[in-house]
């Protein structure tokens, strides 16, 4: 049986990462280690290594009790403590998510959801990052309120593909958006990130008594310069499932030739 990791960034506690666990648990031998705390917007981000407190927990997954981990630290580093302290073999997939809210365009590098589905990358794991599109009082929230039905079909979807074929050697992370209004029959859609910044951040315009700066966000797209073959557009305007493929190499696709003739 293969092993497949489930994480999230929304913490141990995340109705979405139950729900993934779910979709997959009759796929492979389940392994949930996720962040303690909610830990949205922490990207690939690691911090102190030294005395990581791990704890196991226990969820309720296809009918039966089976362990879980909570990590005091970043989505990041739930995967590396996983991999590192607490699976007795390498995975076969890893699954981030389901992510509360949407992870479209440059925000990507800021998402705790990708950074997790990254970190297992690393390792050689195929992995997807899977959001569902939610209002934005939901994005740092554990509410029952949302219904992951969709989100989770797809992600089942996905994760039986990745488990019985191999991706291009520049694929190494599928980013998975699912609008708010999706069914079982919502078509998907190869996209790629578009460099538009979909939150927008703004001056919060709350006064601080001790003087601290604030700011909040809000969606903002650019609909006349918006790429048609991105995500933002995959979502937003058509309402269809965004599949990108992403790779850790981030390296620019210019012919370096001709940039090094700039350069010169």
């Amino acid at each position: 049986m293969p092993l497949i990791l489930v994480t999230n960034d929304d913490g141990i506690h995340s109705p979405g990462l139950l729900a993934a666990a779910q979709a997959v648990h009759d796929l492979g031998d389940i392994l949930v280690v996720a962040p303690k705390h909610q830990q949205t917007g922490a990207g690939r981000s690691t911090f102190a290594f030294n005395k990581v407190l791990i704890q196991e927990e226990h969820i309720t997954v296809g009918g039966q009790r089976v362990s879980a981990f909570s990590v005091e630290g970043t989505p990041a580093q739930a995967v590396l403590y996983a991999l590192l302290e607490v699976a007795p073999r390498k995975p076969s997939l890893a699954i981030s998510g389901i992510n509360y809210g949407e992870n479209l365009g440059t925000g990507v590098t800021v998402s705790g959801t990708v950074g997790a589905a990254l970190e297992a990358a690393v390792f050689g794991i195929p992995s997807l990052a899977i959001s569902l599109e939610t209002a934005k009082k939901y994005h740092y929230s554990i509410s029952d309120d949302i219904d992951f039905t969709a989100a989770a079909f797809f992600a089942r979807i996905f994760a039986q593909r990745l488990l019985s074929v191999k991706l291009a050697p520049d694929v190494d992370v599928l980013k998975i958006d699912v609008p708010k209004d999706a069914t079982e029959e919502t078509p998907w859609r190869l996209t790629r990130v578009s460099r538009q910044r979909y939150f927008q951040p703004i001056k919060s315009g709350r006064p601080s008594s001790s003087g601290a700066s604030t700011v909040d966000y809000e969606t903002r797209v650019d609909f006349d310069v918006l790429e048609p073959d991105s995500d933002i557009f995959a979502l937003v305007k058509d309402r269809v499932v965004s599949v990108s493929p992403l790779t850790l190499d981030l390296s620019s696709r210019v012919d370096l030739r001709h940039l090094a003739q700039l350069l010169s």
